[in-house]
């Protein structure tokens, strides 16, 4: 289980399995797997009569949202981002990092009729992001990762405002209604999971879970907002205990089945000339768009503010917003929300999502790598200089 709880990991079984769903979409199997993908369950006739593919997007994925609302949590009460000081320079590179693609897609789809797709290269998945950073950079300086891990889940905030905002559809405020009685509960009862009534109290919560997650999905809000507000809802150290156990579950299942499902796209038979303007549009914005505005904001704010803590360098800045265009999982959910009623163009959309992201991880890979390079040789060159003075100083007893 600690194996895979690694970013490294994690990373690695994201990439493997968007490889394998796009590859088994485009073989001779894809037909039989897609009917499979698009087979139904549920209460019939209901908004809970979902598809198999919706299983893994809109009921696994809202446990990603928990763990990660867990740590977003723990952030803003114990981590990095405690004050304003703290969350301010990667608050200002997040905004930055989602500006500038929005403008970019925009501009690139101006006149289409796809203005709807803007939400998708504005995310960063923050496993993919971290994983190639704990891969290429182990001497990069702490203030580098902090600020990344920072940058992420600030990302993940905007990202969760934009489903909840940008995605909802005929919202029911009675079913809305009882899904916020159903998550007030959890998160009382989530303070008596101590003692002998701790398995009680986990088994009622688990209940509560799953109901809060039917009444939103009910109500019409997407259903991952669910796992986000029973996150946050939830005791602080339960919920990290929560999250230490469901961290095996959401790695090594959720993520990856999920990045198997949404690659399973057949690649368009077209020449690039008949490829749809959205398409372009999240390529571009998705990497050049991240690393502009991360990097050109996080700059700004440094020239402008009087922050004096340890800046970063502008190979470090060009790193950050490379790893930010790392959009994948997240991004992936957005195509698929913004396009749901336009199949073609959601399906390039997610040929996009996943070469957009393809180039951020080979140039996030390059500029971590040199980077870290730099940083392992300074601190050879640190060590060098304090075993010579060590050596010069030393007493001489001959």
């Amino acid at each position: 289980m600690s194996v895979v709880r690694s970013e490294r990991v994690a990373a690695l079984l994201l990439l493997v399995a968007a490889v394998i769903g796009l590859v088994v979409a485009n073989s001779p199997i894809s037909a039989q797997v897609l009917a499979v993908e698009h087979a139904e369950f549920g209460p019939a006739g209901t908004p809970l009569q979902l598809s198999l593919g919706e299983w893994v997007s809109e009921g696994l994925l809202a446990v990603f949202f928990f763990v990660a609302a867990v740590e977003l949590r723990n952030e803003f009460t114990n981590g990095q981002l405690t004050s304003v000081k703290k969350a301010l320079r990667p608050a200002v590179a997040a905004a930055g990092g989602v500006l500038v693609p929005v403008i970019l897609y925009l501009a690139i789809t101006a006149g289409s009729g796809y203005s709807r797709g803007w939400p998708v290269p504005t995310a960063t998945d923050i496993a993919f992001a971290l994983g190639v950073l704990a891969v290429f950079g182990r001497s990069i300086p702490s203030r580098l990762r902090i600020f990344m891990l920072a940058l992420a889940i600030l990302d993940d905030v905007v990202g969760i405002v934009i489903i909840a905002v940008f995605f909802a559809h005929d919202v029911d405020l009675a079913w809305l209604g009882a899904a916020a009685v159903t998550v007030t509960a959890f998160g009382f009862l989530s303070h008596l999971l101590k003692g002998r009534a701790r398995i009680p109290v986990a088994a009622v919560l688990v209940v509560l879970a799953v109901l809060s997650w039917a009444f939103v999905v009910l109500s019409g809000v997407h259903p991952t907002i669910a796992g986000v507000a029973l996150g946050l809802a939830m005791a602080h150290t339960p919920g990290l205990r929560a999250r230490h156990l469901l961290e095996p579950f959401t790695n090594g299942v959720v993520l990856p089945l999920f990045a198997f499902t949404a690659a399973l796209v057949p690649i368009p038979q077209v020449g690039i000339g008949e490829l749809s303007r959205p398409f372009w549009g999240i390529l571009i914005a998705l990497p050049v768009g991240k690393l502009i505005g991360i990097a050109l904001a996080t700059w700004l704010y440094t020239v402008i503010s009087r922050d004096n803590r340890p800046s970063i360098t502008f190979h470090g800045l060009m790193t950050a917003g490379a790893l930010g265009g790392i959009g994948f999982t997240v991004s992936l959910l957005m195509n698929e929300l913004a396009f749901a009623s336009h199949p073609e163009i959601a399906d390039q959309g997610t040929l996009a999502v996943l070469l957009g992201s393809g180039v951020s991880i080979v140039a996030a890979s390059i500029l971590v790598s040199t980077l870290n390079r730099y940083y392992l040789q300074l601190r050879r060159l640190r060590e060098r200089a304090v075993a010579a003075v060590k050596t010069r100083d030393a007493p001489d007893v001959g």
